[in-house]
């Protein structure tokens, strides 16, 4: 599996671009920014990018979307529970950030448990409301995707709209830390850990 992590945009949301060494399709995880950095190393690897995968809808992790899906026609993937966000620019606070308003549509809606086919990769949707109603994390083989739920020793926002402290650690506890402690966790900002690291040093879990 072919893996990149790319801080990108103002608030350098950590973006990454995931590909099946076989067959060269590749999926891009919350591009928040610099769109055209993405498409770079998508060209220079040779990659058929088939998905955009939104770990949520906040403005600060949907920067490069529509310049992505213009170039691309890859589809946009999100949680049902967030497509209200990406559709209103002020719903998914775009209009107070340093940047354009955003809002576009969603080509699909995900669910808990659905698995989304990327060459012989397979990427499974873990449900994970705290930080918004449809924040999800996406996992395939020993990486798991957090998204704005799980930092390193740290937990997401839960003071806007749809966040949830009580619902954040429900999620990280029944749905994040069933996992092997040996699994990467590769969060939305900041650097990434281990769920057995976060088992024993987060100090939100204790």
């Amino acid at each position: 599996m072919y893996l990149k992590r790319m801080q990108l945009g103002v608030y350098a949301v950590n973006c990454y671009l995931i590909a099946c060494d076989e067959t060269k399709e590749a999926a891009v995880i919350d591009p928040g920014g610099d769109a055209s950095e993405i498409l770079r190393k998508v060209e220079e690897n040779g990659f058929n990018l088939k998905f955009i995968i939104l770990t949520h809808g906040h403005g600060d992790h949907i920067g490069g979307v529509p310049q992505i899906k213009e170039k691309t026609k890859a589809q946009i993937l999100i949680h049902k529970e967030d497509e209200y966000l990406i559709k209103s620019a002020e719903k998914n606070l775009s209009s107070v950030m340093s940047g354009p308003d955003i809002g576009f549509m969603a080509d699909k809606l995900l669910e808990d448990g659905d698995k989304i086919t990327l060459g012989q990769l397979q990427l499974e949707v873990i449900h994970t409301p705290g930080h918004t109603y449809g924040g999800i994390c996406i996992k395939v083989q020993n990486v798991m995707f957090t998204g704005d739920t799980l930092f390193a020793q740290s937990i997401g926002r839960t003071d806007f709209e749809g966040g949830s402290f009580d619902e954040i650690i429900k999620s990280i506890k029944n749905k994040i830390l069933i996992y092997d402690d040996s699994t990467r966790v590769l969060p939305g900002h900041g650097p990434e850990s281990t769920i057995g690291i976060e088992r024993m040093k987060n100090p939100f879990l204790r």
